[in-house]
């Protein structure tokens, strides 16, 4: 077989994305029809930048999570060596070894191989899986842990607000990339720390659903018990499982390399959110509705919960999508320095890392994953402009 030209190349690759395309178009076709009945994310779509923002994300999250978790796109299992496919380049046929043509495999590595043969196009298909896994979720779970905080913080002042901010500034004095270093360098880990700021952050989200369904249904207790038993149910069977492997039924685990750099982002983040929380809650406090609902004798927590972070949705939303994009060049400086994840992780840190070595005379192993990371960050500060954009009208 001949190699393929570059026209060939990018033809093969468009079919395989074929599961994406679809995928995009559906939830184009169904967003932009019921937009007026979708809120801030249908008025998304009246933002030429959000949109453009969103089909960049949304690409990768389809591709995430089609080629990753459903292997439809990969051609090639992302660990699979070659001895003969070392460094070759994109479009070259596919040898086991030496003068042996393989069967029934695809027949070709598209984007070339790495410098253990491995096929650089599976790769960096997988390597957004990895990013899908961690960034949303902890970004999620940092918001949760921040809010939680920031909120009675803001809203109360006193001791409590100067003991947390304390805190969170104590945190923010380190410069990020060298506290997220120190947090999942070899030494740390066989601490057990992370185990233990695991077991102490994962608690977060299980509070903030708790106070929440107890703020909102306080007056209706079989319906507030009901919520909050499901809660704290499902809740503490995942906290178990999650933070301390401990799940009674075995079905809940976390890869130890995993859940360091989970708890690393969670914690990095959080005292940042803390502070946006915070200072949007001592702007809001002092508004009308805050006051109408504190004349109906409504309690602190609802008044926080269902009053004040609601009217902060827009700014909020918005660092979300910036602080995912944050979150995922951290996990690629991550891989790049060989931190955190497994070294055989198809991560697009560790990608780059390894194509860099030879890149004045390889470039293709290190280019596809750095063009990933960079469309992908790219995506969600469009997709962040176009949020703020249309949260200001709203």
């Amino acid at each position: 077989m001949e190699a393929l030209s570059w026209g060939e190349i990018i033809a093969r690759i468009l079919i395989q994305f074929i599961p994406v395309w679809i995928a995009l178009i559906v939830t184009f076709a169904v967003s932009i029809t019921f937009k007026r009945r979708l809120g801030l994310y249908g008025k998304l779509f009246d933002s030429t930048i959000g949109m453009a923002g969103f089909a960049l994300v949304m690409f990768w999250v389809f591709t995430g999570i089609l080629g990753g978790a459903f292997d439809l796109i990969i051609t090639h299992n992302v660990l699979e060596q070659s001895g003969a496919m070392k460094n070759k380049l994109p479009g070259t046929p596919y040898t086991k070894m030496i003068g042996d043509v393989a069967e029934g495999t695809y027949p070709y590595y598209l984007l070339g191989g790495d410098n253990l043969g491995r096929d650089v196009f599976s790769r960096m298909v997988v390597g957004s899986w990895e990013v899908m896994k961690i960034a949303p979720f902890a970004t999620l779970f940092a918001f949760m842990v921040g809010i939680t905080l920031g909120l009675p913080a803001g809203y109360y002042g006193t001791k409590l607000d100067t003991v947390l901010s304390f805190l969170a500034n104590l945190i923010l004095a380190f410069p990020v990339i060298l506290l997220f270093y120190l947090l999942v360098t070899p030494e740390i880990v066989a601490t057990g720390i992370p185990v233990y700021m695991a077991g102490v952050l994962f608690i977060f989200p299980i509070l903030f659903l708790v106070v929440l369904f107890n703020s909102r249904f306080f007056t209706q207790p079989p319906k507030r018990n009901i919520y909050v038993a499901i809660t704290v149910l499902i809740g503490g069977w995942l906290y178990l499982g999650i933070a301390w492997n401990a799940d009674p039924l075995g079905v809940i685990g976390f890869p130890p390399n995993l859940l360091v750099v989970f708890v690393a982002v969670v914690f990095v983040n959080s005292p940042t959110v803390f502070r946006i929380v915070r200072g949007l809650t001592m702007d809001i406090k002092s508004r009308d509705y805050v006051a109408a609902a504190q004349t109906r004798g409504e309690g602190p927590w609802y008044i926080m919960l269902w009053e004040i972070l609601p009217n902060v949705r827009g700014p909020l939303i918005v660092d979300f999508c910036l602080r995912i994009g944050y979150t995922t060049i951290l996990l690629g400086t991550l891989g790049f320095f060989g931190l955190g994840l497994s070294p055989e992780s198809p991560d697009w840190g560790s990608t780059i890392n390894e194509g860099r070595k030879l890149l004045s005379i390889y470039p293709h192993p290190a280019l596809p994953p750095a063009l990933s990371l960079l469309s992908l960050v790219l995506g969600l500060n469009l997709l962040a402009d176009g949020l703020r954009e249309e949260s200001l009208r709203d």
